[in-house]
């Protein structure tokens, strides 16, 4: 089934942590400890659902309970497992919003509207987002600020954005 329109990729399980069955997690949410909050997720198939019962948060990582697992080797097999929520249980977003979903394939372009590349997803390392695209000529990704100065222009509906790269906007 993989991602759709229907479905936005929240969150992803990691190693797990401890010996009861807990999860390393990375949520993709703005809050990253609401992933929690918005009920049952499913795998990238759509087959398996997935509850997080609870989180907390450690200085190194979202440490997460995962309903009816209570091994480490549970929670092991659970390893790299993409987490989804349909798009209808999403709240909604404010004008300046936008789901990395959305922003994912974007073409970007340049202020001339100049193919430059395609979105390859949105990172937030911890000081803001970086967008990270993948140049048309096949180049290493670039990976770019996103700020109203170096993407001040996001148009999900007709799939493109604009990008001035740094050393255009000297």
């Amino acid at each position: 089934m993989g991602q759709d329109a229907d479905r936005v990729l929240v969150g992803e399980i990691g190693a797990a942590q401890g010996l009861k069955g807990e999860v390393r997690l990375r949520s993709f949410t703005q809050d990253p400890a609401g992933i929690a909050t918005y009920g049952p997720l499913q795998d990238e198939t759509g087959a398996k659902t997935i509850e997080i019962e609870r989180v907390r948060v450690t200085p190194k990582a979202l440490i997460a309970s995962i309903k009816g697992v209570a091994t480490r080797e549970q929670a092991e097999a659970l390893n790299g497992t993409k987490l989804y929520l349909l798009r209808a249980s999403l709240p909604p977003r404010e004008a300046d919003e936008w789901y990395v979903a959305d922003m994912v394939g974007l073409e970007a372009v340049d202020a001339n509207g100049k193919p430059i590349g395609k979105v390859v997803t949105v990172h937030n390392f911890g000081a803001s987002d970086i967008i990270e695209i993948a140049p048309v000529g096949g180049e290493a990704n670039l990976m770019v600020a996103f700020t109203e100065t170096t993407v001040p222009e996001v148009d999900v509906a007709g799939r493109r954005l604009v990008l001035v790269l740094p050393e255009e906007s000297e």
